[in-house]
């Protein structure tokens, strides 16, 4: 998973002459393997080669505990980033027979999820005679999509699933 591994770091280099980059990043030039390492070790730092296929390998002097957490800081940020575009699937359970008060929170909470950039999953729950109604969904899922359509459209038109109707709002998209 991590790219910090995958370097050869003083006495583990196995070539016998290396263009050498000090530390400023200035080239110094092809010299042999032993002359570059006695330099690294008299600055205090290590001998890292960095392109070991190159012709001849390029070593870096550079301070490589130093260089090996930039390189795991940065991995970190990348996969933080990556979380944080990623879009999810926020679910929103409710009753066929919900009170006013309870859909206007319900209504609330969706919207703080479509304006995240979040899709939203609705299943609307029917239980015992409710199932026989089926136009008490429809009709709350009308009125779901009227109060949200202004930051959404649907995604997924409801359909049922077992004891659920079930559909999916996205964010509308910004033009």
């Amino acid at each position: 998973m991590s790219k910090v591994q995958n370097y050869r770091v003083n006495r583990q280099i196995r070539a016998k002459e290396v263009r050498l980059i000090d530390e400023n990043g200035q080239q110094v030039g092809i010299i042999p393997l032993e002359e570059a390492l006695r330099i690294a070790e008299e600055k205090d730092l290590d001998l890292v080669e960095v392109a070991p296929q190159a012709n001849p390998p390029v070593c870096k002097i550079m301070d490589y505990g130093k260089f090996k957490y930039e390189m795991k800081k940065k991995e970190r940020e990348a996969r933080r980033k990556q979380r944080e575009h990623a879009i999810e699937v926020k679910d929103i359970r409710m009753k066929v027979r919900i009170e006013d008060h309870d859909l206007k929170v319900k209504l609330k909470h969706m919207r703080e999820f479509l304006e995240d950039g979040d899709k939203v999953r609705v299943r609307i729950r029917f239980r015992g005679r409710e199932n026989v109604h089926p136009e008490l969904g429809e009709k709350l899922y009308r009125r779901i999509v009227e109060d949200l359509q202004d930051i959404s459209e649907v995604e997924v038109p409801p359909k049922r699933e077992g004891p659920f109707l079930v559909f999916t709002l996205m964010p509308k998209r910004k033009r």
